[in-house]
């Protein structure tokens, strides 16, 4: 029997233990160490998931040299992801890091190239590509290319966030499109297997600076001459999410409300409408998904090549929003 995956988790606040939970559950997989700058967080999570005092770290660095581990979740602001990758992966470990992969372009595209190079698996945690809706979404318009799309994201952000990190642009790299609105970016993207072209958005602001984004509008468009129109809103009552792809063989719709499985429909090119049934549609979380890929050498659910697409598209959002000029996309990832 092949030992379990012993995994270490760097950053043990809401997401980072609600991953942990989801890998304690795990046969193949064991929480050998834990990492947060908050003591508070280290002996919560600790204790929560049987952790030794010893191998509860405040530096993560400490960790990586000392822990016996084969893998690591990392659950930290935004900004702070790739520094920490790029240790993890030199160390020689697997790793999970929650979306977005990093805030910086220059930074994604030299986390794929060491992906493309190295034998450890680097998943980052876009949770879309394991949903059924979303995978039924993908595989009907496999072999078709959507021409007009519409999506749109809310969440009541700005109140259930203020004050924290996600709201410092120094921690989070922006705001509501760099935190939920990722997600809405990324769905659209690996749900068509579109190639971002050019973006064109406006934004509104929460800060004099004009770097914490809380509403967002976004036009893409697409190198097959699809048009896309991408709405972030962090200042809504509630979640909701709405996205529709239409294509000459009629369209997709993904619709549903807080953070419940979202449904999916099938508009026919007559107009019919045909509920897909996700009976005996794989339905893995993340942290069945990432044990996977280690253990059997599976390419993971969403990769850095997944994760630069978002990244990309995000940046030239926020410089069009800046200087008022469309902007390129640059997925280029050439030394």
């Amino acid at each position: 029997m092949t030992a379990p995956i012993s995994t270490g988790i760097i950053g043990t606040g809401g997401f980072g233990t609600f991953f942990g939970e989801q890998l304690a559950e795990v046969e193949d997989a064991s929480i050998a160490a834990i990492a947060d700058v908050s003591e508070e967080n280290r002996n919560r999570a600790g204790d929560q998931f049987g952790v030794p005092p010893e191998s509860r770290y405040g530096d993560y660095e400490d960790m990586l040299a000392e822990a016996d581990i084969d893998a690591v979740v990392i659950s930290t602001p935004h900004t702070l992801h790739y520094e920490m990758i790029t240790a993890a992966m030199d160390a020689g470990l697997h790793v999970m890091c929650e979306k977005p992969l990093t805030t910086d372009l220059g930074h994604a595209k030299d986390l794929v190239r060491r992906a493309d190079e190295s034998d450890t698996i680097l998943m980052v945690g876009y949770q879309r590509h394991l949903s059924p809706a979303f995978m039924l979404a993908r595989d009907d318009l496999a072999g078709s290319e959507p021409k007009f799309i519409t999506a749109e994201i809310t969440q009541n952000w700005l109140a259930a966030t203020g004050g924290t990190w996600r709201h410092d642009p120094d921690l989070s790299g922006g705001g509501q499109l760099y935190d939920t609105g990722s997600h809405l970016v990324d769905a659209v993207l690996w749900t068509t297997g579109l190639v971002p072209e050019s973006v064109s958005a406006e934004m509104v602001y929460e800060d004099e600076a004009e770097r914490v984004d809380i509403q967002a509008v976004l036009n893409v468009t697409f190198e097959n001459g699809c048009v896309a129109s991408l709405s972030v809103s962090g200042d809504s009552p509630r979640v909701s999410e709405h996205i529709r792809l239409w294509s000459d063989d009629g369209g997709v719709r993904i619709d549903g409300t807080d953070w419940d499985e979202r449904a999916v429909s099938v508009v026919e090119p007559d107009g019919t409408e045909v509920y897909p049934s996700t009976e005996g549609v794989e339905n893995r979380n993340r942290a069945e998904a990432f044990i996977d890929a280690i253990v059997h050498g599976e390419t993971p659910p969403a990769t850095a090549r997944d994760a630069l697409a978002v990244t990309a598209v995000t940046e030239a959002a926020y410089e069009s929003a800046r200087t008022g000029e469309r902007v390129s996309v640059d997925l280029d990832i050439a030394e």
